[in-house]
């Protein structure tokens, strides 16, 4: 498929922006790109998709996401994190079945993909979930993921007790570390190479040291990623302090840090953990819209960036943003440095896009395939209608896409080739059935917690 008359953000090694561009598509790979015209007298045979008044942008990654958490969706809005987690977060995950895991995956895939997210790094999928029903999600949808099976052994947050897990969430060793050894056998490489399994840590206070080391040295031997929660919340500085050490000396002294370790908010560091993120070429997961909705504070990007750290963009679960639309995770992205730096030409829509692109790419060590849009690169991208009141004028295509376009405006999502949303509906779900399975799972999950009550709206409803 030729796909003309668009304007192309590359995101290259130029960082070229081709107007009236057109970009071949063959198999799963993009085969051609350039001019227009050029294109279309080269492969004169090619059918042809116009693309008069769009943009085209690499498929956005989405370093951090609680694919569960979405079937929870404005249960524990307004709440401190004490209260978010061991009040509402917790006890309905601990409410969970298999089935309703499958169903909150692919409610969270089908939001994804129609928001321009062909591929996602899943933070912590428990066992009580189904992983298995994940795989299958990814696998159905046309998606990438990067699938984070969780490793746990201690049911408590940081290094206070009431912080307690619900015990429908508390896993030992063998379910959670042997656990996702066995899903990584099973399912990493399917689905024509997009399903890939990591080890989705828990945040240090929730595994013991023991743990995390034998962890890191299979990471290792069996070429297994990591991802984990990091210095998110006070709370985390807290415990590290209790144990002797910064963030990053902690990290360091149980073999976390590395190339092949995402590690995710990382809010509160000192500029010796900075320093120790980039000898390691240790990546950083920003998510902007959660550390505000939770007080829990900004994360230090343009420092970390200053410093040649790969940080990257996530738009973490549904309860703590509301929204999984990467779009709009980079609008905040944008904006929000500039006034805690008093810098308004801090972190400029240019630096955004690459978090949300070739960062993540990165980040997820598929640089070589995703994350830009060249020839013999994965045919990932991401069509933005821009024929639109709220959309125009425009000028700088790169502003346009980070600072006005939200997911709502994507018209075709292409993942390996394949047009996964047409017209801006999906084409490899059925849609109406995902998000009325959703809602009515979502209200037997918080009925089970006990919850309908303290989740419901808080002024009267007659």
């Amino acid at each position: 498929m030729l796909y003309t008359k668009a304007t192309i953000i590359t995101v290259n090694k130029n960082r070229d922006i081709i107007e009236d561009g057109a970009l071949l598509v063959q198999g799963q790979v993009i085969s051609a790109i350039g001019k227009t015209d050029d294109l279309l007298n080269k492969y004169a045979d090619e059918p042809v998709t116009e693309l008069e008044g769009r943009i085209v942008i690499p498929g956005l990654i989405n370093t951090h996401m609680h694919t569960a958490q979405t079937l929870l969706r404005g249960t524990a809005d307004d709440l401190e994190l004490v209260s978010w987690l061991c009040e509402r977060i917790w006890p309905l995950q601990g409410n969970f079945t298999p089935e309703d895991g499958y169903a909150a995956a692919r409610l969270s895939i089908a939001e994804m993909l129609l928001s321009g997210t062909t591929c996602f790094l899943e933070s912590m999928f428990a066992d009580r979930y189904g992983f298995d029903g994940l795989c299958k999600a990814v696998e159905e949808s046309g998606i990438r993921g990067c699938l984070g099976k969780i490793v746990m052994d201690v049911g408590t947050y940081a290094s206070d007790p009431k912080w307690a897990m619900h015990p429908g969430l508390v896993e030992d060793r063998e379910m959670s570390l042997v656990g996702a050894v066995k899903m990584h056998e099973k399912w990493d490489g399917n689905a024509n190479g997009r399903i890939k399994v990591w080890f989705g840590a828990r945040t240090p206070g929730g595994v013991s040291e023991a743990l995390y080391k034998e962890m890191t040295s299979i990471s290792r031997s069996k070429n297994i990623p990591i991802t984990m929660h990091c210095a998110e919340a006070p709370a985390d500085r807290i415990f590290f302090a209790s144990h002797n050490h910064t963030p990053m000396s902690y990290c360091s002294s149980v073999n976390l840090l590395g190339p092949q370790t995402v590690l995710v908010h990382m809010v509160h560091l000192d500029d010796s953990d900075i320093a120790k993120l980039v000898e390691t070429g240790t990546h950083v997961v920003h998510c902007p819209s959660s550390n505000t909705k939770l007080a829990s504070g900004i994360c230090k990007v343009p420092q970390l960036l200053e410093a040649g750290v790969n940080v990257t963009l996530g738009t973490d679960g549904a309860p703590c943003n509301n929204t999984c639309d990467m779009l709009q995770e980079t609008r905040l992205a944008g904006i929000l440095h500039k006034v805690s730096t008093m810098n308004p030409t801090s972190v400029p829509a240019e630096t955004v896009l690459e978090l949300a692109t070739i960062n993540g790419a990165k980040a997820l060590g598929q640089a070589d395939s995703i994350g830009s849009l060249e020839v013999g690169k994965k045919a990932d991208f991401v069509v933005i209608d821009m024929r639109a009141v709220h959309l125009q004028p425009w000028h700088n295509p790169v502003s346009a896409v980070v600072y006005t376009a939200t997911g709502r405006d994507v018209e075709i999502v292409v993942v390996d080739g394949k047009e996964v949303v047409k017209d801006g509906k999906l084409v490899t779900m059925d849609e109406q059935a995902i998000w009325k399975e959703a809602a009515w799972r979502s209200k037997e999950v918080v009925a089970r917690a006990g919850l309908t009550k303290a989740v419901g709206a808080r002024w009267p409803v007659k």
